[in-house]
């Protein structure tokens, strides 16, 4: 996605864009594919992106895997954990020499939401029925990949972002109601195996557990093996669970500083969306939840994982498929709203302090 929308190639016009609508951090990727070629390291497609973040003064989290890895390395084996941890140490030492800012890195993205889609043969490795097992490796991976890089870099910050989600029993089958709140209970396990709360045989420790990433979208919430509650709704389901309660329930569990590591709507709801994400969040600071920011995926629009033609109108600044160069076009509605939200924090007092 990052080569399909020409953001390597553009690095340095894409990060200079965000001062101008008031972001100045931003999440973005290291392509572990394209640097580890077979236990070769290769930072070429990564040191524009690193310099241009630099040179504009943004603050990135970098994620190390989003859903890929390098051909031919079995994701179930112990080369895979291995391998990622060599690569992770190696971009931290290169993160470190170059860039006097404290680094933060998301080792694996998503890890339950991943589990949960390639055991299900949504996503590769189309791993049937084996969600569990690949929960479990990329938790060892990510233990591992923390280990290493603290041994280059003591500074390091690490982020973990998963999907928050709640899931009803059907209105018309409440014997389900365990087994939804089972399925409920499941969007922390990769949290709580990272902090050691959980098998502490892959090597967790409460040490890693650092920042919580949530992400939400309007989809988040559904009953069990039927259809989402539909956010855009008017009324609403009266089952809907506002926003800061679910950052809440996050925060009394870990204690950890939390931010929203991804949320958007798409099309003309985008404007609806941030407006009440931000007022969410807002209230969630105003009750003592130490929110600490909110992200925005996409900042530039995308095209759709199945459908290179089908854009989806989700960034705040869309897309001219007909030209060459991708030409970026700010949605001015859009851009309104974020800056409505924007005068709402700057109307409020800092969050406050975490136990972390």
């Amino acid at each position: 996605m990052i080569a399909g929308v020409q953001h390597d190639r553009q690095a340095s016009e894409d990060y200079r864009r965000l001062p101008a609508v008031d972001i100045r951090s931003a999440r973005d990727g290291v392509r572990w594919h394209l640097i580890d070629r077979c236990g070769q390291l290769d930072f070429s497609s990564f040191l524009p992106m690193l310099d241009a973040a630099e040179a504009a003064g943004i603050q990135v989290s970098w994620t190390l895997c989003h859903y890929g890895w390098p051909d031919g390395l079995d994701v179930f084996s112990s080369e895979f954990v291995e391998r990622f941890a060599r690569y992770a140490k190696a971009v931290a030492g290169v993160v470190r020499d170059r860039s006097a800012v404290v680094p933060l890195y998301t080792p694996m993205n998503e890890i339950s939401f991943f589990s949960w889609a390639a055991s299900r043969e949504i996503m590769f490795p189309f791993a049937s029925g084996r969600d569990g097992e690949l929960k479990r490796q990329m938790v060892r991976a990510t233990v591992a990949a923390c280990e290493a890089i603290l041994e280059v870099d003591r500074r390091a910050r690490f982020v973990y972002a998963e999907p928050v989600i709640h899931v009803f029993p059907p209105a018309d089958r409440p014997d389900l109601s365990t087994e939804a709140e089972a399925y409920n209970e499941s969007q922390y396990e990769a949290w709580d195996m990272i902090a050691g709360r959980k098998e502490p045989s892959l090597g967790g420790r409460d040490r890693y557990l650092d920042i919580v990433g949530v992400n939400f979208y309007h989809a988040n919430q559904w009953e069990l093996d039927r259809d989402r509650l539909r956010w855009e709704d008017e009324p609403r389901d009266p089952r809907w669970i506002p926003f800061r309660k679910m950052i809440g329930q996050v925060w009394k569990r870990y204690g950890r500083p939390v931010f929203v590591s991804e949320t958007s709507h798409f099309g003309s709801g985008r404007s609806r969306w941030i407006r009440e994400i931000a007022q969410e969040v807002f209230e969630a600071r105003r009750e003592g939840i130490p929110v600490e920011g909110i992200c925005l995926y996409p900042i530039l629009d995308r095209y759709d994982w199945e459908n290179r033609n089908h854009w989806h109108n989700s960034g705040l600044w869309d897309m001219n498929p007909g030209d060459p160069s991708l030409e970026r076009v700010i949605n001015r509605e859009y851009a309104a709203a974020l800056a409505e939200s924007q005068r709402l924090f700057g109307q409020s007092s800092p969050p406050p302090g975490n136990r972390h």
